[in-house]
C-alpha cells in the first residue's frame, strides 16, 4: 500500500554487449515513489541499455529515474525511460543518461521523460551520451515526458558532447497540461 519501489539491479559487464539493467520495481499501491532503473552493464561493441524507472503509487507519488546504459569502445547504450506518475498527484521520472561510445555508433540517446499522474509535470529527458573518440558523435537528448491534465511538459535532454565534430540533438519537450501548463522546452 505504501513505500518506495526498489532499484533495479545494474547489467552485467564485459564481453560484446553489455547486459541490460534491470527495471525498478514499482511503488506501493497507493503512494510512494517507483524506483531508479538498474545501470546497464559496459562492454566493448554496445552497451547495455538503461532499466526504466518504477512507477508511483496511484495515489501519491514520482516515477523512478531511469537507469544510465552502459559504456563502450563502439556504441554506448540507450538510458533508460523514467518511471510514470499513474495517480493523482506526482511527477514522472527523468530518463537516465546514454552511455559513451568511441565509434561511429558513439553515445547512447538518453532516456524519455515519464508521464505525469493527473496533476504534475512530466519528467525530463536523459541526456546523450558523450562520445569519447573523433569518429565518434554524441548522443541525442532523451524527449520530455507529457503532463496530463495540469502540470507542465518534462524538459528534452540535452545531447551528449563528442571530441568529434558531429553535434547531437536535444530531446523534444513534452505537452503541457489539458487544462494548465506549458509545454517543455
Amino acid at each position: 500500500m505504501f513505500g518506495v519501489g526498489g532499484a533495479g539491479g545494474s547489467g552485467g559487464t564485459g564481453g560484446t554487449t553489455g547486459g541490460a539493467g534491470g527495471a525498478g520495481g514499482n511503488s506501493g499501491l497507493l503512494i510512494g515513489r517507483g524506483g531508479i532503473g538498474g545501470s546497464g552493464g559496459d562492454a566493448v561493441n554496445a552497451g547495455g541499455v538503461g532499466g526504466a524507472g518504477g512507477n508511483s503509487g496511484l495515489l501519491i507519488g514520482h516515477g523512478g529515474i531511469g537507469g544510465s546504459g552502459g559504456n563502450a569502445v563502439v556504441a554506448g547504450g540507450a538510458g533508460g525511460a523514467g518511471g510514470d506518475g499513474r495517480g493523482l498527484f506526482g511527477s514522472g521520472g527523468a530518463g537516465g543518461t546514454g552511455g559513451a561510445g568511441g565509434g561511429i555508433a558513439g553515445g547512447g540517446r538518453g532516456g524519455a521523460g515519464g508521464r505525469a499522474a493527473l496533476i504534475g509535470d512530466g519528467g525530463n529527458g536523459g541526456a546523450g551520451g558523450g562520445g569519447f573518440a573523433l569518429a565518434a558523435p554524441p548522443g541525442n537528448g532523451g524527449d520530455g515526458g507529457d503532463a496530463v491534465l495540469i502540470g507542465n511538459g518534462g524538459n528534452g535532454g540535452n545531447p551528449g558532447v563528442s571530441a568529434s565534430k558531429a553535434k547531437g540533438l536535444p530531446g523534444t519537450g513534452g505537452a503541457g497540461g489539458l487544462l494548465l501548463g506549458l509545454p517543455g522546452s
